[in-house]
């Protein structure tokens, strides 16, 4: 594996490598690597001649009241976990490295980003949309692999994608979970023991909202999910949202792709998930 630090350096190797017809996949991460980051580095050796690994803690995707300073690092460990992953090129840039001017152009994102976590984060997906097309024309990807834990930002990506014509392929991979249903999370080391044993309430939350929601209103089946996380859990809800996907807009008649997701504040962490179901007809 090479560590590549330099955005030109990076630039380079990928043009060369296109040059030799190889596949590039991208996983791009803000690092703090867990089994979730690795299923994507697994999904991408397995299509892709060569696989490109980033680690850029996005200061444009915080907002001011945010945890950009206490995100979690350990650039040793994710370096011994992404060599053993079997990604080839580790590209750790900095902030000056990547922003090293005033950004002369900056971008917005104009849909799919006034709900779920972007209803209380604005200009989140901003950050999002901005570092992501400097990454995919440094790296220069013919796949981009993310996970469906964060299912609001794959949506973004994707329209992102084809609004701007990227030759890249996005490609989601289901979310990687805890024994007890809890999905991996960088963020999940700041629960505490009490947390850690209600936090497994969020999937069984949505997995049981997905068996009844053929049968019952959204309404119900929202209230039903509050009632059961505020009886079986001390965090705070953010959010309980069931929406068309990928379009995230209300659902007008419960059928195709349907997303259900919610967002719960503990006392440090603010955990997110989701489940994404097909419904065939309206009952």
């Amino acid at each position: 594996m090479k560590i590549v630090l330099s955005s030109k350096e990076m630039q380079g190797f990928s043009k060369e490598l296109i040059r030799q017809n190889q596949t590039i996949g991208f996983v791009p991460t803000m690092g703090f690597l867990h089994e979730g980051h690795l299923s994507l580095v697994d999904q991408s050796t397995k299509a892709c001649d060569v696989t490109v690994m980033s680690i850029f803690v996005n200061p444009l995707q915080f907002g001011p009241n945010e945890d950009f300073d206490r995100y979690p690092r350990n650039i040793e460990q994710d370096i011994e976990l992404a060599r053993r992953a079997g990604v080839d090129f580790l590209f750790c840039p900095t902030v000056d490295d990547l922003y090293s001017k005033e950004l002369p152009v900056t971008m917005t994102a104009t849909k799919r980003t006034n709900v779920l976590c972007g209803a209380s984060r604005p200009g989140h997906f901003d950050g999002v949309v901005s570092v992501l097309t400097v990454l995919f024309n440094i790296v220069q990807p013919q796949k981009a692999f993310f996970g469906r834990k964060d299912a609001q930002q794959v949506a973004v990506v994707q329209g992102l994608v084809d609004a701007y014509h990227f030759p890249i392929e996005v490609i989601a991979v289901d979310t990687v979970r805890e024994e007890d249903g809890l999905a991996k999370s960088s963020r999940n080391v700041y629960l505490t023991d009490e947390e850690r044993q209600q936090a497994p309430m969020l999937s069984r939350a949505l997995n049981s909202a997905a068996e009844a929601l053929s049968g019952k209103s959204i309404e119900q089946t929202i209230d039903d999910m509050t009632s059961f996380l505020k009886e079986t859990t001390s965090g705070k809800i953010d959010y309980i949202q069931i929406l068309h996907y990928p379009e995230l807009e209300p659902v007008v008649e419960k059928k195709g792709e349907i997303i259900i997701a919610l967002a719960v504040q503990f006392a440090h962490a603010r955990l997110i998930d989701n489940i994404v179901l097909t419904l065939k007809e309206e009952k």
